[in-house]
């Protein structure tokens, strides 16, 4: 009441200073808008209505915890600060969102609490994670949701069968219109693949239309994400990560939110290789400066969108080698495939778990001591792991391939000297390559050379394999994806030497060997095509975008091009387009150019403050192996219905540049036709400012051609001629 009197004081405040007499303002003739917001929409509503995390308005975002403590009031605030500190380490409680009931004739707390949080999606976490804590021998918490008690309550009294609800197509819990096939986008009649861009506050999606030589737009939005987006690695999902959390979208003909994954302060995702599961990382500032930042990793379920395992702890625990050691990520690496295992790097281990209770293989981490580096086989669950040298040398270091589950060494291989070492995998897990740099005898240089293990071969046989010149600097290395052949860039810039290899040899002879060197070539990146046989040779950075377009099938240059300041180059999954960005490291110049795969520019798009451009993924092909050779062989049948579209395409194409010429030379036409007009409606003010004398002619004007020779001195050598006497 007192809030309405202060207001009706300033209203009445108001009407003074301005002279309005309010006895003489008829209010019920005031006719208002309908709706809430009187028709006047807010540029704000669409963005907190999608982009926000729901803040529910009822009470899914509260909890009820019994079985706690009857305590006096003098242990009232000690039992108050433990469950504070449990239960703010899963989620925000909001201000004054924790009440514990006390009896008012004992003063003792009744043995439960509510506690609210920020979101329902954190209540629904701390539910998971605390019901049936032990905090101690006589009390394990009981949790449940509030909104639970309101459904208990509505339990009849007589059993009835259950309801049975008809079946919506949809694969994930949300029943959306449009989403009931996450995988329309394959089915696009024209073969056409879609890609996603960010540029200042837009997110969009569009198709790549090669045959109009420009994009076709499929979905924008703005504000989409507050950091960046990235499909998930079969392309079923867009996530796009915020500060509350994170969230994946999809659909058929729009892309509609499917999930959100409740984790503030987000920093970094990550997705299992079969889209099952979704890995979120943040990192949080300590209270105490000297201590290391506090890291929080939850994996979640991608479709129901639950939590299946959370690891919490001191950024030094997650870097490799322990404290003071770097995080890379992705902290978790997962083995290829089937989303069975994954494993992180920690202190003399390695620890490897499996998906099916989120546990532990054998409830211990697999011990190495020293280790420095692993990776999975990107096709089977074999481990490849590298440890340095020991105790100055006498204890060499060590590549060791091991079998998960059952932790078998299935090779090892010795190796001295060593100063680095990397690891390759091929795509189909047939190769591995490792790159090892050696210290030369006098301990003042190193020189590299690659050790390549037959993965698939009995007794996995290892090759060595050195360059030319084994002092050579390796710049890059890259492996044919589905493919037995590898390119090298190796030697000093500005114009290294790129060498192609291949594992397998027409005889068969199980020898790896060299199919040629390119020399002097300006590239320090490789980028294959994921169906192998093309490569671009890449010069970023410092050589200014320079590509080169190469078939290592018949081994030779289709096209030489280049993107200037070019950041990022990717080639779309079908392998018959690439695409190079410049991104806004650079000022200038931002944007995209899509290629052909033979190196021939099909169009360019230029956006300021460009950052990402991504190519969506594609699923591996249902089609059998039989099924390819088919349609390998009759691809001259399948190819004419395309040739006959894009005959069509073309003569659409000519059909409207034409229209368009035509429209510029009558735009152009008219330019002329109107100032030939003003020119002539002028002429007589033109004759009165020259006194009568006429400054143009209708006559023509006689002209006089003159030739005239210009010489000029070109060049000046001298020379001293020997004089014979």
């Amino acid at each position: 009441m007192g809030d309405v009197m202060v207001m009706m004081n300033e209203i009445e405040a108001t009407a003074s200073r301005l002279g309005i007499d309010q006895s003489q303002i008829d209010l019920d003739s005031i006719r208002l808008p309908p709706g809430d917001n009187f028709g006047i929409i807010s540029d704000d509503e669409e963005v907190y209505e999608d982009d926000q995390l729901e803040f529910d308005s009822g009470f899914g975002n509260i909890i009820v915890v019994g079985n706690l403590p009857v305590v006096s009031k003098e242990k009232f605030e000690k039992l108050e600060g433990v469950i504070r500190k449990i239960y703010s380490q899963i989620g925000v409680i909001k201000d004054d969102g924790l009440w514990m009931p006390v009896d008012p004739q004992t003063h003792k707390t009744l043995g439960y609490c509510f506690i609210e949080y920020n979101t329902p999606q954190e209540a629904e976490l701390a539910k998971e994670k605390t019901n049936g804590y032990k905090l101690d021998k006589a009390h394990i918490f009981a949790v449940n949701m509030f909104d639970d008690f309101d459904r208990f309550m509505k339990v009849p009294d007589e059993w009835g069968p259950p309801e049975f609800k008809p079946y919506t197509p949809g694969t994930l819990r949300v029943k959306l219109k449009g989403v009931d096939n996450l995988q329309q986008w394959l089915t696009d009649e024209k073969a056409r693949d879609q890609f996603v861009i960010r540029a200042g506050s837009d997110t969009e999606v569009l198709w790549n239309d090669a045959r109009h030589l420009k994009p076709e737009p499929v979905y924008k939005r703005t504000y989409w994400t507050e950091s960046f987006v990235q499909w998930s690695p079969l392309g079923t999902y867009l996530a796009t990560v915020h500060r509350q959390g994170a969230a994946v979208w999809g659909g058929a003909d729009t892309f509609n939110r499917l999930m959100r994954y409740a984790h503030p302060q987000i920093k970094l995702i990550d997705f299992s290789p079969g889209e099952k599961y979704l890995v979120t990382y943040s990192s949080h500032e300590p209270s105490n400066p000297r201590d290391a930042n506090r890291v929080v990793i939850n994996i979640f379920d991608v479709r129901t969108g639950k939590v299946m395992r959370d690891f919490r702890g001191s950024a030094d625990e997650f870097a490799v080698g322990g404290t003071g050691g770097v995080a890379s990520w992705p902290i978790f690496r997962w083995s290829g495939g089937k989303d069975k295992y994954f494993a992180k790097l920690g202190k003399n281990m390695i620890s490897v778990y499996e998906t099916e209770t989120f546990s532990l293989i054998d409830k211990k981490s697999l011990k190495v001591e020293n280790v420095i580096d692993f990776s999975w086989s990107p096709t089977d669950p074999i481990l490849s792991l590298y440890v340095p040298e020991l105790g100055g040398g006498n204890q060499p270091a060590k590549v060791s391939l091991i079998q998960i589950p059952g932790k078998e060494e299935l090779r090892q291989k010795n190796l001295f000297s060593v100063s680095d070492c990397k690891m390759y995998w091929q795509s189909s897990g047939d190769y591995l390559a490792v790159k090892v740099d050696r210290y030369t005898k006098t301990k003042k240089s190193t020189y590299t050379g690659f050790e390549l293990f037959r993965i698939k071969e009995r007794d996995i046989p290892i090759e060595v394999l050195e360059l030319d010149n084994k002092n050579d600097k390796i710049i890059a290395f890259a492996w044919e994806p589905k493919g037995h052949r590898f390119a090298v860039i190796h030697g000093d810039s500005p114009r290294p030497d790129v060498s192609f290899y291949s594992m397998g040899t027409a005889h068969n002879t199980g020898r790896v060997s060299k199919l040629t060197t390119l020399k002097g070539k300006q590239a320090n990146a490789l980028f294959w095509s994921p169906s192998g046989h093309f490569i671009v040779l890449a010069g970023l950075k410092g050589f200014n975008g320079q590509l080169e377009f190469y078939n290592v099938d018949e081994l030779e240059t289709m096209a030489t091009a280049e993107h200037f300041m070019a950041t990022d180059i990717e080639w779309d999954p079908t392998g018959r387009y690439v695409a190079t960005a410049v991104t806004s490291v650079h000022e200038m110049e931002n944007g995209f150019n899509v290629w052909s795969f033979n190196g021939k520019l099909l169009y360019r798009t230029l956006k300021d403050h460009f950052f990402q451009f991504l190519w969506r993924p594609r699923p591996p092909s249902f089609l059998t192996p039989e099924k390819e050779e088919e349609i390998a062989k009759n691809l001259k049948k399948y190819s004419k219905k395309y040739e006959t579209e894009d005959q069509d395409v073309s003569m659409l194409l000519s059909e409207q540049e034409r229209e368009k010429r035509k429209m510029l030379k009558d735009e152009w036409e008219k330019w002329v036709n109107e100032w030939m007009l003003l020119h002539e409606e002028e002429k007589l003010e033109r004759q009165g400012l020259r006194d009568g004398e006429a400054s143009d002619s209708d006559e023509e004007e006689e002209y006089e051609a003159k030739d005239i020779e210009v010489e000029e001195v070109l060049d000046i050598t001298e020379e001293v001629l020997p004089f014979d006497d």
